[in-house]
């Protein structure tokens, strides 16, 4: 019996935390829409405005994001090519390695990025700790 309220409590605590993602994810859609991004448009973007490549290079290698942002490799190609087409990011042959895509964010993104972060973070407050909510909401 109690290895099975045990198990319960695990199903329960797992099926709490895919609701707080779900809805944290839907709430961010929902605020980064009118600015033409998605939550994972906006992860991408963040990881290449404020993150550090390994190799200390600008841009990131596809495969480092791919590491990072838990998306598939299509829909991440997909993403990748659609925030180059807004002229947020730009796409390169590696330096060191010719079979590799290096992606930089563009000023355009950069300052789209910027104008984003605080409703981004004021999302992640209020759905995650019960912070304060979004300017003007």
């Amino acid at each position: 019996m109690a290895a099975e309220n045990a198990e319960q409590e695990l199903v329960d605590q797992w099926r709490d935390i895919l609701t707080v993602h779900a809805r944290t994810l839907c709430e961010l859609d929902r605020e980064l829409h009118p600015h033409g991004l998605g939550a994972s448009d906006f992860e991408v973007l963040d990881l290449l405005t404020v993150g550090t490549a390994a190799d200390g290079d600008p841009g990131f290698r596809v495969q480092e994001i791919s590491e990072r942002v838990h998306l598939s490799q299509s829909a991440l190609s997909r993403l990748i090519g659609r925030l180059e087409r807004d002229g947020l990011v730009t796409r390169g042959m590696c330096a060191e390695d010719r079979r590799g895509v290096r992606v930089c964010v563009t000023p355009k993104g950069r300052e789209l990025h910027g104008e984003v972060l605080p409703l981004q973070r004021a999302v992640l407050a209020r759905m995650l700790t019960g912070g304060p909510a979004a300017p003007g909401a």
